[in-house]
């Protein structure tokens, strides 16, 4: 009797626990079934006895702070790090959303579907179809960026008069105020096309002096340059990095000094500046400079704060002394990119973005602007190139042949196609939901860097997989390469707006660990807080929180991993139902595994980058994973896009699991490493990789024209026009489809399976032998020219190759190896 009444304490307790029950409701739970159990015979005046020891001192306040929080209280304040006030302002900047849910280990699947879905407005939807796909027309990438390293003039025109630098600035100062959604789907479009143009035009749109004018900007300073930039007559630029802070950018060694000085004829208070930037896009056409320094006071002119610290100023780039201009060379996309450097400039203090009092406020600016900027810009070029990557890649294998069959249903080429598929429909989805969060009003900072990191980072992995593809066709550079840009270009997205590795290792479990995390940051705050009484107050009420929080999550962890999550809620129970199930488990075990780490490495977790990172993957993933299944449900549940769907969640829990793995396999305690073993992987690892079979189904959807594959390519420009590769080459994907009928016809026949090649050939062959009319033949015949398009590559003129000279290609000579 005692024994299955202290199974049925363990187990009601746990089941309190599971669901999140307050302290109170837990005790009465415990209390109640002692009662019961005594009634019965199963406990006693010990049992009683112990219940009390620990219940009475945990539940009596003045004696839990006094006995027990207090001396904790004191050890924290030990172990706990310093912050600085840049790591502050980035901790304070910005706002939580889903990522929240998912790290505190029970995500609410029918909230998740209740965000509304982002759509383009009526404007929106003809800006993308008229300004977007006339400018993709007029530019011819290759001349661009080999002959030219910039954007025609006519092109640069057309930019400033349709306002395509104002997609962010309000419309009562000219701009068009479009949604994030919107601004994202245009640079995917754009991108499709050049990334030299949606470089050019994403920047203004991101983190710059647009954004922080609206935020930020005095009414003055509003009505003087938001009209200037949204018609083109300013072109802006913001200069923060140095030579000496790249990742760092919080150490600038740039400098403004307020003083008095001479302005216009007039004495005015104003500072001295002297900066040193690099890297800065748009710099060497800049109108306008943003500048971010450190800026001090020693005659207290502004106040009692003499190092009042960051502060951003807008600097008119025809002012005596900056100097501008130059140019860096980034990886033959030769967007404007270049140095800026000013020495002892004298500039008023109404030069500030918002005036003197926002003196000082430059860091909390720039990471407020950047966690709304780094949702749009990199992850939609990103997204728009994946998508470009794919549809070109199913193209091209559906084309081109070898060993007389076409070489995407070769198994390698499959594999490589359903990486080059999942990765966009994932990244699309992923970008569609972040940028829904900023329109509904989030400044998602965490989410930001997820998309930063793992969006980019899969840029530059499938335009491997496209490169190892196309085999000669993507190495051979010329007008009629549409990868080779992109690959050469691919680590600028990995290095721009916080590198790829600061960005994992520190920024997105970092940032997310104490913004996510439902009691972490309100203990670091009463350690800050000059109230003993209330600090220790604050830390109770936090700890007694965190402590309920972690048993919950050990529980629930070890629950869903007994049981391989099936009893937990699901809003769909079809073929996503098992990807609800594993992420929930894997949502538990990511906050049990956080506190353990808090607790194992304590302050010393701030510097375990690589735990850092593997928690941080545990959280991006599980993320790219609820993107999938939201936009799955948004667009309708539609069971032909399914492959997308189950190889995207398959790929990105295994790597969760394997992330999670990794994670036990690097705790210090080899004790500790077989507990958490057991605890979270009872049976195995349950999740597994994307089948074989599953990988044949997305690359035979790349492959073929239908309905998934349009949704796939999305806000892609693919018009068929003598400018557009990709264009042409979608249009002769169709029309050999649509002939291959006739040549099997004259290979049967003739009794044998002709290589295809020579179409025009074939079709002479069929029409003399009577197997083909004369309009069937001369259908035939003409694709045979747009196939070579296809698969022959650029040659030149060695003499055209030399540093100098536009290289113009003479001929399609040779066929990709």
């Amino acid at each position: 009797m005692t024994l299955l009444f202290t199974l049925a304490l363990i187990v009601l307790v746990s089941i309190a626990s599971y669901h999140r029950a307050s302290w109170n409701a837990s005790v009465g739970v415990a209390a109640i079934t002692l009662l019961v159990g005594t009634i019965f015979g199963a406990f006693g005046a010990i049992s009683w006895l112990l219940f009390l020891v620990i219940v009475v001192p945990l539940s009596l306040t003045n004696i839990r702070q006094q006995y027990i929080v207090a001396p904790l209280f004191k050890a924290f304040k030990k172990v706990t790090p310093t912050m600085s006030e840049t790591e502050k302002s980035a901790i304070d900047a910005g706002t939580t959303w889903w990522e929240a849910d998912l790290f505190c280990g029970n995500p609410d699947w029918k909230k998740l579907h209740q965000y509304p879905q982002s759509r383009l407005t009526i404007e929106e939807q003809a800006f993308l179809d008229g300004p977007v796909e006339e400018v993709c027309a007029m530019l011819d990438d290759w001349k661009a960026t080999h002959e030219l390293t910039d954007l025609p003039e006519d092109v640069w025109q057309y930019l400033k008069d349709n306002k395509f630098f104002a997609m962010i600035i309000k419309k009562q100062y000219g701009g068009l105020e479009f949604s994030a959604y919107a601004q994202s789907c245009v640079l995917q479009k754009l991108t499709s096309k050049s990334t030299l143009l949606s470089s050019i035009v994403g920047v203004p749109n991101s983190l710059g002096p647009g954004e922080l004018l609206q935020h930020y900007g005095t009414e003055e300073q509003k009505d003087h340059y938001l009209p200037r930039l949204a018609n083109g007559q300013e072109i802006p630029c913001f200069a923060l990095t140095s030579p000496e802070a790249g990742s760092d950018a919080s150490a600038i060694p740039d400098f403004g000094i307020v003083c008095k000085g001479e302005w216009e004829g007039k004495e005015t208070l104003g500072i001295r500046l002297t900066w040193n930037k690099r890297y800065i896009t748009l710099a060497p056409v800049a109108t306008v400079l943003g500048l971010a320094f450190k800026l001090r006071d020693p005659d207290g002119l502004l106040g009692d704060n003499k190092e009042p610290g960051i502060t951003c100023a807008l600097i008119p780039t025809n002012t005596p002394g900056v100097k501008i201009g130059r140019r860096h060379f980034p990886l033959n996309v030769p967007f404007q990119n270049g140095p800026t450097q000013g020495e002892d400039i004298f500039v008023p203090i109404d030069f500030i973005i918002g005036g003197p009092k926002m003196a000082g406020q430059g860091w909390r600016m720039l990471v407020e602007c950047l966690s709304v900027g780094r949702v749009i810009t990199l992850p939609s070029n990103s997204t728009g190139g994946i998508k470009s990557l794919a549809l070109a890649s199913g193209a091209y294998s559906r084309i081109r042949r070898q060993f007389k069959l076409p070489i995407g249903k070769m198994e390698g080429i499959e594999e490589a196609l359903a990486k080059l598929g999942g990765y966009a429909y994932s990244t699309d989805a992923a970008v569609s939901m972040s940028t829904g969060a900023v329109d509904l009003g989030e400044k998602p900072s965490v989410v930001s860097a997820i998309l930063k990191y793992h969006l980019t980072e899969q840029m530059r992995t499938s335009t491997i997989h496209a490169m190892d593809i196309h085999g000669g066709k993507g190495i051979c550079l010329g007008p009629n390469n549409y990868l080779g840009r992109g690959y050469q270009g691919a680590p600028i997205a990995i290095t721009v707006e916080g590198a790829n590795i600061l960005t994992r290792n520190m920024i997105i479990y970092g940032q997310g660990a104490i913004r996510c995390h439902p009691f972490v940051l309100a203990e670091l705050n009463a350690v800050s807080m000059e109230d003993k009484q209330a600090a220790l107050e604050s830390f109770d009420n936090s700890l007694m929180g965190h402590i309920g929080f972690t048993i919950s999550n050990l529980v629930r962890t070890k629950w869903l991993a007994l049981t391989g999550a099936r009893f937990s809620k699901v809003p769909f129970n079809d073929e996503t139902a098992v990807f609800y199930r594993n992420a929930s488990r894997y949502s538990a075990s990511l906050a049990l595994m956080s506190d353990i780490c808090m607790a194992v490495f304590g302050g010393s977790l701030k510097r375990k980058e690589r735990i850092s990172a593997r928690l941080g993957d545990l959280l991006s993933y599980l993320y790219l994973v609820s993107a999938t299944l939201k936009r799955y449900n948004d667009e309708g549940r539609k069971k032909e896009d399914l492959p997308f769907v189950q190889w995207s969640c398959q790929e990105h829990l295994y790597l969760c699991q394997r992330a999670l793995a990794d994670l036990i396999n690097n705790m210090p305690s080899a004790l500790l490493r077989g507990v958490l073993k057991v605890l979270l992987f009872p049976f195995g690892r349950p999740v597994r990789k994307p089948t074989d079979k599953l990988e044949q189904k997305v690359a035979h959807l790349l492959q073929t024209p239908n309905e998934s594959r349009e949704r796939l390519g999305a806000h892609i420009y693919l018009k068929d026009e003598p400018l557009n590769i990709l264009g042409k080459q979608e249009q002769t994907l169709r029309d050999i489809l649509e002939i291959e009928p006739l040549f099997d016809k004259v290979c049967r026949a003739k009794g044998e399976k002709l290589p295809f090649m020579q179409l025009d050939k074939v079709a002479q062959m069929g029409l003399e032998a009577g197997i083909l009319n004369k309009d069937e033949a001369e259908k035939l015949g003409a694709v045979e020219a747009k196939r070579l398009a296809v698969i022959n590559v650029d040659d030149f003129d060695p003499s055209e190759l030399t540093a100098g000279h536009g290289a113009k290609p003479k001929s399609q000579g040779a066929s990709a190896a």
